[in-house]
This record gives C-alpha cells, sequence and structure tokens, in this order.
C-alpha cells in the first residue's frame, strides 16, 4: 500500500513544505513512523487514512521546526468561515506553484490540497485532519478563497544560481557522466560519501557507493545537463532521444572539502518532478 501511494503522499507533503525535495524528506519520515507503529496497531478500518493521518502529523512537525528555525509564523488557524465561492477552478489551482501553497495557513493548505488536489472527502479530510466537519469546511473555504487571489500574482523569486566553485564542480561531474568515466566520478567520492536511490536502497563509504555507477554504466536510458532544483545543485536526467524535452528525473549533489558527500538519486521517485523549480543550466 505504502508504495502505491507514495506518490499521492508527495504531491501532498511537496505542497504543504513548499517543496519538492522537502515533500520527500517529510514522506520518508512519516513511511519511517508508520513502520515503527505497526507492530503496535491493531486491524485498520482504513489504512489509507491512517497513513494519510501520519503523514500530514509528519508535515506538522516539518512546518513547526521550520518557523522555529527561522522565526516566522503562521497565519491564524482557520476556524473562521468565510464566504468563498466553491466553483474552484481546478486547472487553476492545478497550475498553483509550489511555493503559491505555502502562503495559506496550515490548516488551509491541509484541506486545499488534500480536497481539491488529491480528491479525498470531506468526512476523509476530518479523519486524516483530526478535527470537526465545521472546521474542515471553514478552512476549504478560506484556503480556496485564498487560492483564488493568488492565482495571478506572480511569484516574484530571483532566478537560483550556484557559487562559482559549486557550479564548475557540477559540470565535471555531468561531463564525467556523460563521457560514461565513472573511474573518476568515483575518485571524486569523499570516503564517507552516502548515496540515496530515493525508495529503493540507501549506501554508505566509497567502497558500496561505487557499485551505483557500475548499475548505471549498464543501460543507455539517460543523458545529463547541469541544474538547479528547489535552489539545489542537481543533474537533470534526460531522455537520450529526446535531450531538448523535459527531464526524466533528477540527481542532487552535496559536496564536503572538495568530494562528493551526498548523492540523492530520483530515477524510482519520478514523482518527485511535480511542482519542483528547474533550472538547467547548460
Amino acid at each position: 500500500m505504502a508504495l502505491e501511494l507514495r506518490p499521492k503522499l508527495h504531491r501532498y507533503c511537496a505542497r504543504m513544505t513548499g517543496s519538492a525535495i522537502d515533500g520527500e524528506d517529510v514522506v520518508q519520515q512519516a513511511l519511517l513512523k508508520a513502520l515503527e507503529a505497526m507492530p503496535e496497531t491493531g486491524p485498520l478500518a482504513d489504512p489509507q487514512a491512517w497513513l494519510f493521518r501520519i503523514t500530514h502529523n509528519a508535515a506538522q512537525d516539518f512546518l513547526r521546526r521550520y518557523m522555529r528555525e527561522t522565526g516566522t509564523f503562521a497565519d491564524e488557524d482557520a476556524e473562521m468561515i468565510a464566504n468563498a465561492d466553491e466553483n474552484v477552478h481546478l486547472r487553476q489551482i492545478a497550475a498553483l506553484s509550489l511555493r503559491s501553497f505555502m502562503r495559506l495557513a496550515p490548516a488551509q493548505r491541509s484541506a486545499e490540497i488534500l480536497r481539491d488536489v488529491l480528491g479525498h472527502s470531506m468526512l476523509e479530510l476530518s479523519q486524516i485532519l483530526g478535527t470537526s466537519l465545521p472546521a474542515v469546511k471553514a478552512a476549504l473555504q478560506r484556503g480556496r478563497a485564498h487560492l483564488q487571489e493568488l492565482a495571478g500574482v506572480p511569484d516574484d523569486i530571483a532566478t537560483p544560481a550556484l557559487a562559482d566553485a559549486e557550479h564548475a564542480r557540477l559540470l565535471d561531474y555531468v561531463g564525467l557522466f556523460n563521457d560514461r568515466d565513472f573511474d573518476a566520478i568515483r575518485a571524486m567520492l569523499a570516503e564517507d560519501v552516502k548515496l540515496d536511490l530515493v525508495a529503493r536502497l540507501e549506501a554508505k563509504g566509497r567502497a558500496q557507493v561505487g557499485s551505483y555507477f557500475y548499475r548505471y554504466s549498464l543501460v543507455r536510458d539517460w543523458h545529463c545537463a547541469p541544474g538547479i532544483v528547489d535552489g539545489r545543485a542537481a543533474v537533470l536526467m534526460y531522455d537520450p532521444e529526446d535531450k531538448a524535452g523535459p527531464p526524466s528525473y533528477f540527481i542532487l549533489l552535496e559536496w564536503l572539502d572538495g568530494g562528493v558527500s551526498t548523492i540523492r538519486d530520483f530515477r524510482f521517485a519520478r514523482y518527485a518532478l511535480e511542482g519542483a523549480e528547474i533550472v538547467r543550466l547548460g
């Protein structure tokens, strides 16, 4: 069930956090919490609502940490009823950026995403959010009204850029990857490098992570380009037959003391592309 629901959970979390990458972090935390809770959980009348409830709580925890770290605070909680048109233009909402949802108060954001993006019923919203139907309806009304106001407002966000040193390292990595010179890439790895092949496996250490590149050497369904995803250095992976088209997925890279310290590959989690802010650098 978790595997089938993972893309849907990510759609919720990405909009709750305002980032496709942070959204995936929350999904992973939620699935881990669900796994830990399973031994003590009896028969579930609605396993999907149970998993969404855990995911919702994980997203709320993320937002609380974010507000503590940044010193920002959400708008008032949506217990107040506001008059809003129930006739929401869903295509207009679907076109909004993830950052647009971050402008809603958390309760409004949750209700709006669950109802108008993921299609849950009002009763399911009440179960997932752990609140009354009147409170859910009020949050949804306010969220819909606010999103309609935001639909015509540009995000007004500066184009992201990388520091010169990070940009140069990324270009080197992408060049070697396209040349299939994986031995040279292995030499770039930090001794304690970490790999997260999202939704598949994790590995740590140069020896274990090295085998990851062997798997890439066996396939030819990719061509890469340097880029930025949600403000982070990324390798954008394309269909080699459509290099000018949209990327198929991406790989995030981090460096420490000149070596590649973290590789986060979304080859098996391509749903993370939805809503991500992507800039191609070459």
